[in-house]
């Protein structure tokens, strides 16, 4: 029998419904911000306007295009920094206050795709794109391993995201839950550990790592 810690963490994160209509994109997601979204609601509260004002989103496509244009193989990263706390916990919405972000297009996207990745990452997340103060293409590398849990995200120099199975230690109260739901809408979406998660570029006017917390999503998207 699995724990109940990891029991909890799986179906809290069940499947988000598929949209009626065929889909005309699909593919990986990664997404973590810099507080715990599986955590008991003590935990949670604690954190609350102090944690979680930064957080990293990435997409790539494995099929299909946007805009009519096609992004097969492609990938967009989407970096957040907020004044409170980024998040919803299925009641009520955090106020994360005034918003900043940069979204990172994969290099070796053309002219037109790069516009095309833009939009999609503007229509994915419209309440964390407000002011995007910058746009830079470079290399792109997301994969994710859905039975482990295991997502590795490296973007250019700027952003790298490492996660791994939530395990039966990493519950400290034995009272956790899937907190915070995804930033945006996704499927088969699971909580995971973020060994790594930093962002090191100049764009946001500062920089930040937090490694070793439970602050993760793995999924797919289907629009």
């Amino acid at each position: 029998m699995k724990p109940l810690c990891l029991l909890v963490a799986v179906a809290s994160a069940a499947t988000l419904a598929q949209s009626a209509s065929a889909a005309k994109i699909t593919g990986e997601y990664l997404e973590a911000r810099t507080c715990n979204v599986y955590t008991g609601p003590c935990f949670a509260n604690a954190e609350m306007s102090l944690t979680g004002k930064e957080a990293i989103m990435a997409w790539k496509v494995d099929k299909g295009a946007w805009n009519d244009v096609d992004l097969k193989g492609l990938g967009a990263a989407l970096v957040v920094k907020v004044q409170g706390t980024l998040g919803y916990d299925g009641v009520f919405p955090m106020q994360a206050g005034k918003v900043k972000s940069v979204i990172l297009v994969d290099e070796a996207a053309n002219e037109q795709q790069q516009k095309a990745l833009v939009d999609f990452v503007r229509d994915s997340a419209k309440e964390l794109t407000r002011d995007v103060v910058a746009v830079e293409k470079v290399p792109f590398d997301l994969s994710n391993d859905h039975l482990d849990h295991v997502g590795k995200l490296k973007v250019g120099q700027q952003v790298e995201l490492q996660t791994r199975r939530l395990k039966d230690s990493d519950c400290v109260c034995t009272n956790e839950v899937v907190y915070y739901q995804p930033l945006t809408k996704i499927e088969n979406a699971s909580a995971a550990y973020s060994l790594k998660l930093s962002y090191q570029g100049d764009d946001l006017g500062s920089r930040f790592t937090n490694n070793g917390i439970r602050s993760a999503f793995i999924g797919t998207f289907r629009r």
